[in-house]
């Protein structure tokens, strides 16, 4: 992707797409987002941090686990280094992170 509008656009509602799964999801995950940073905490005190990196046009996500880089290509956000894609590796990290199953699905 080299247009810098068009990644805001995509990397901007994948934010909205994640903050709308967190709204359907039952798991009691509090979350916050200022600006281009969305914020995710657990019941344990422990966050997911979900933020754009405009100059790379990455989103890049930080958790427990580690912290991955994702670029859009071939229609999803991938991880940079395996290729994952960003909601089921969000998904994953919530999971470990809450204890309990946390599906969040991409409605973008």
């Amino acid at each position: 992707m080299t247009n810098q509008k068009e990644y805001l656009a995509l990397a901007e509602a994948t934010l909205d797409a994640i903050e709308s799964a967190l709204d359907a999801n039952s798991a009691e995950i509090e979350y916050e987002r200022n600006d281009n940073v969305l914020t995710l905490e657990f019941a344990d005190g422990s966050k997911i941090i979900v933020n754009l990196q405009t100059a790379m046009q990455e989103i890049w996500m930080a958790a427990k686990a580690g912290g991955f880089h994702y670029r859009y290509r071939d229609g999803a956000w991938r991880d940079t280094r395996d290729g994952a894609e960003l909601f089921a590796a969000l998904s994953r990290c919530a999971t470990e992170q809450a204890g309990s199953a946390i599906e969040l699905s991409k409605t973008v």
